[in-house]
């Protein structure tokens, strides 16, 4: 059974992640996953990091970036939550982005699931491609012509706007938190370098047209328990609102793991 959610996902009830194996059935979310870009499945439980594993696995290989935490169910699952003897913390905080912007191919999905669900702590997702689609022509130019510089060592530079390997809609690859800088025209004559003025106003340009119209294309997703999500990371943006690191003592204890898979396309024009 199914719920459309407005302005992206569909919400999946009546199908145990747990157990689920048949061909046909991961077939069938594989393809929804695509059309819907992020399928929120509800009643799952608690799954296990090796079943998260192996879940993860339906999209591709995994690619672990990330830290390690001591209580991690396996060494592919991120483990993060708001109490630093549980999980690594203030994750997804740093602004509004894609997972895997620092790697030649951001990754290609990303899978969390809830293990420890708090009074508060919503995840926000935006479609990028509706996000695009409303920008005036003027806008549209300025970020057609920009690729971004991720703040890693020796990371690629990106194209801004792209099209999906997949379904070929335009989409972002960004992250407003850990990106260095823009490079105007990257690979053409006219190729330079933006100032910091121009980099400053473009993120905020980025930011400014995610919240417009009080946010109209975002989805706050306010986790319950036995909340496991798989998301289309090329062609969803996402944060962590602020009270996801909220005090365990204020609003209990929030513990989410999260695999990534590793993208196989690099961005290009």
């Amino acid at each position: 059974m199914e719920k459309l959610l407005k302005p992206l996902g569909c919400e999946v009830r009546g199908v145990d992640l747990k157990t689920e194996n048949r061909p046909e059935i991961i077939k069938q979310i594989q393809e929804d996953v695509t059309k819907h870009r992020i399928l929120i499945f509800k009643d799952q439980g608690i799954v296990s990091g090796d079943r998260h594993v192996e879940i993860s696995r339906w999209f591709g290989e995994l690619e672990s970036t990330f830290y390690k935490h001591p209580k991690s169910p396996h060494p592919d699952v991120f483990r993060v939550s708001n109490d630093k003897n549980e999980g690594c913390t203030n994750v997804g905080r740093s602004g509004w982005h894609i997972d895997g912007t620092f790697q030649p191919a951001p990754f290609s999905y990303s899978l969390y699931h809830m293990e420890s669900v708090p009074k508060e702590g919503h995840t926000l997702f935006i479609p990028l491609t509706e996000l695009i689609e409303s920008l005036d022509k003027d806008t549209y130019d300025t970020w057609n012509k920009a690729w971004m510089v991720s703040d890693r060592r020796s990371s690629p530079v990106h194209p801004l706007i792209y099209s999906h390997p997949q379904t070929g809609k335009p989409v972002l690859c960004f992250h407003l938190g850990m990106t260095t800088g823009f490079i105007w025209n990257y690979k053409l004559p006219s190729e330079a370098t933006a100032s910091h003025e121009e980099y400053e106003a473009l993120l905020k340009s980025i930011d400014s047209k995610i919240n417009q119209d009080n946010g109209k294309y975002i989805y706050v997703h306010k986790w319950e328990p036995g909340d496991f999500i798989i998301s289309d990371n090329l062609a969803v943006g996402h944060f962590a609102h602020s009270s996801t690191q909220a005090p365990r003592s204020e609003v209990g204890l929030r513990v989410l793991h999260r695999t990534t898979i590793k993208g196989t396309t690099p961005p290009k024009k």
